[in-house]
């Protein structure tokens, strides 16, 4: 069968609302306005990039990081959005492998999938502190298809992210694009990064490919 690779935060797991009040709180500490509007518009999955968009001095970068991940730990209340668990089960049983590639931090991620008993499901993972380039670049995705034996088969093979630049990801590599909503990624700026399809959720993605449960 083909291979599916999926993004985390806002695909199938419900951390964007902890990621903003991250933000939030640790941009307010250095006097920089935040909000909704100027997300979207600053978002990129490299989160160095998005704090120069915001007006973060270069100098103050690694400060910054460091302290949006310690925000973020204390305020991480995230849980899986509802249905994601029982379609990467339903997919595995179909014979589809898969793998993540997340501009996620490496060791926040992965405590979410021990929690979540996700781990055996996404063994092939590619993340955002790896020393690799960042989402839209291609070679995080090509990574996760050649470990999952299936680079030969790209054509065939979907990225299930939640905003623009994972939608020019797929395209650059030649994958099919599934696009899901979010508070970053509206179905119109999915589409026209390249999406093929788009859903309200992976649940309805998965009950589009294999009919439902």
């Amino acid at each position: 069968m083909d291979a599916i690779v999926f993004d985390w935060d806002g695909t199938l797991i419900d951390s964007l609302p902890a990621i903003f009040v991250a933000n939030k709180r640790v941009l307010a500490e250095h006097g920089l306005p935040f909000d909704e509007e100027r997300y979207r518009a600053a978002y990129v999955p490299d989160w160095r990039l998005m704090y120069q968009r915001l007006g973060v001095p270069d100098a103050h970068l690694d400060s910054i990081g460091g302290r949006w991940l310690e925000l973020y730990r204390e305020i991480d209340e995230a849980g899986l959005l509802p249905g994601a668990a029982d379609s990467l089960r339903r997919l595995s049983g179909a014979g589809f492998v898969m793998g993540l590639v997340t501009a996620g931090d490496r060791e926040v991620v992965e405590d979410q999938l021990v929690r979540y008993g996700l781990g055996d499901l996404l063994p092939v993972r590619v993340f955002g502190t790896d020393p690799i380039a960042s989402k839209p670049h291609p070679d995080p995705l090509l990574l996760a298809l050649r470990q999952l034996g299936r680079i030969e088969r790209i054509a065939s093979a979907r990225y299930v992210g939640d905003v623009p630049d994972d939608m020019r990801m797929a395209r650059a590599v030649g994958t099919l694009g599934i696009g899901i909503e979010s508070t970053i990624g509206t179905r119109d700026s999915l589409i026209e990064a390249g999406a093929s399809a788009v859903y309200l959720s992976v649940a309805e993605f998965v009950d589009a490919l294999l009919g439902p449960a």
